[in-house]
This record gives C-alpha cells, sequence and structure tokens, in this order.
C-alpha cells in the first residue's frame, strides 16, 4: 500500500499537570546523580547504610531459623513418620534457637556500625546544625 499523504505535518503534544509533575520527577531522579551530593544527603545516606548492613545479616539468619523450624514440625507432624519424630523435635529445636538468635546478631552489627560511623556521622550533623 501506498502513502498518499504528501504533506508531512509536524504532530505535538503536550502532557497534563499531573504527567508533567511525574516526568519532573522521574527526571530528576538522573539529573541528581550529575549533581554534587549534599551533606544532608551523605547524612541520610550513611544512615539508612548502618541500618541495611545489620539487617542483610540478620534476616537470613531469621529466614534459615524458621525453615529449620518448618522442617522440624514436618518430621513431627506427618503421619508415618514416627522414626522422625525425636530428630524432628531436635531440628525444630535448633530452628527455634536460630530464630531467636536473628535479633541479638541484629542488635550487634547494628551497635557495631554505629561505633563505627558515628564520627562522621556526628561530624556532618555538626555541619548542618550550625
Amino acid at each position: 500500500m501506498e502513502n498518499t499523504n504528501e504533506t508531512k505535518g509536524t504532530f505535538t503534544y503536550t502532557y497534563s499537570a499531573k504527567e508533567q509533575e511525574e516526568i519532573r520527577q522521574i527526571r530528576e531522579k538522573y539529573v541528581r546523580a550529575d549533581r554534587e551530593e549534599t551533606p544532608a544527603h551523605r547524612l541520610q545516606r550513611l544512615d539508612a547504610k548502618v541500618s541495611r548492613g545489620a539487617s542483610a545479616v540478620s534476616l537470613p539468619v531469621g529466614i534459615l531459623g524458621a525453615l529449620l523450624m518448618g522442617v522440624g514440625m514436618c518430621c513431627v507432624m506427618l503421619p508415618g513418620w514416627e522414626k522422625f519424630f525425636i530428630p524432628g523435635i531436635a531440628v525444630g529445636v535448633v530452628g527455634i534457637a536460630v530464630a531467636v538468635a536473628a535479633y541479638p546478631i541484629y542488635k550487634h552489627i547494628l551497635r557495631r556500625r554505629r561505633e563505627k560511623f558515628a564520627p562522621e556521622i556526628v561530624r556532618l550533623s555538626d555541619e548542618l546544625l550550625k
């Protein structure tokens, strides 16, 4: 089929105010990467880094504990698996211990990371408060 349209005009489309604001927000995410980081942004980033590191370790530990507890429950509760009753209880107790240990692990890592990043965070917050 042949294109019979001889004139090639331009088509313009304007977005609504809501769409333009969304476009600005998306654009801002990528423009900020080129800007210099402010002390406030650095302070926020360091604060998030402290807790994110502790969560990254304790979360898998808690999940592993829950999975072990589930395996123990399966061994105890499934019919015909009477020979696995005692090992199932042992695995379940280990799972409970691992899951319970996740929070103290989180607190320990969080405390150590706070000590590590404290001088920089205090320096930046003093700079921003003055």
